[in-house]
């Protein structure tokens, strides 16, 4: 690829793309007799800050709002405590059962950062980490978990939203099967 498609796959300027390719950051990178350089397709990831992390924070419901924010505040002490560049603090309310989680999904997509840090393993998901995980490391990037203790508040408010979800797809067929039915009754009518 052309220097100029590196520096938009990076998100940095062309100049800073240029001083990468005098500064031999750029591996396998050459100019051509045109003068034109081009960079062989590697992993992108690598050429971040290396220190460079995104903060995630969550809780279960609306009613932890301020559990939230002291979270986010311990986060964001740990990764100054040992020298991380803040790159985003994202803060989510959710179940950690809910895969749908719109911040998670949109910063596991960023590749602005090579490191999400995280109070609990729980807080990133419960079901599923090891796949978060493998998708990182495909990525060359980490998870940080700062307390590997589990809450068991959580876990209890957890084991409730799982209970309610199923509860409502059991009701929510019974309606739909009604409904067919319902539907099947007309349609006969119709046919007589």
């Amino acid at each position: 690829m052309k220097l100029s498609d590196y520096a938009k796959n990076l998100g940095i300027s062309y100049r800073s793309a240029w001083n990468h390719y005098k500064n031999g950051k750029i591996e396998g990178a050459y100019q051509l007799h045109s003068g034109t350089i081009i960079v062989p397709d590697i992993d992108d990831t690598k050429y971040l800050y290396p220190n460079q992390a995104v903060l995630y924070a969550r809780v279960s419901s609306n009613q932890q709002k301020d559990d939230l924010e002291r979270q986010a505040d311990r986060l964001y002490q740990y990764a100054i405590a040992n020298g991380y560049k803040v790159y985003k603090t994202i803060k989510e309310t959710g179940s950690g059962l809910n895969d749908n989680r719109q911040k998670l999904n949109n910063i596991i997509k960023d590749k602005n950062y090579n490191k999400i840090i995280v109070e609990h393993k729980d807080r990133l998901t419960r079901f599923g980490y090891n796949y978060i995980e493998m998708i990182f490391d495909e990525q060359n990037r980490k998870i940080e978990i700062i307390n590997q203790n589990e809450e068991k508040d959580d876990l209890m408010h957890d084991l409730i939203s799982i209970i309610t979800s199923f509860c409502a797809r059991i009701y929510g067929q019974r309606r739909c099967k009604r409904k067919t039915e319902s539907i099947i009754k007309e349609l006969k009518k119709c046919q007589k």
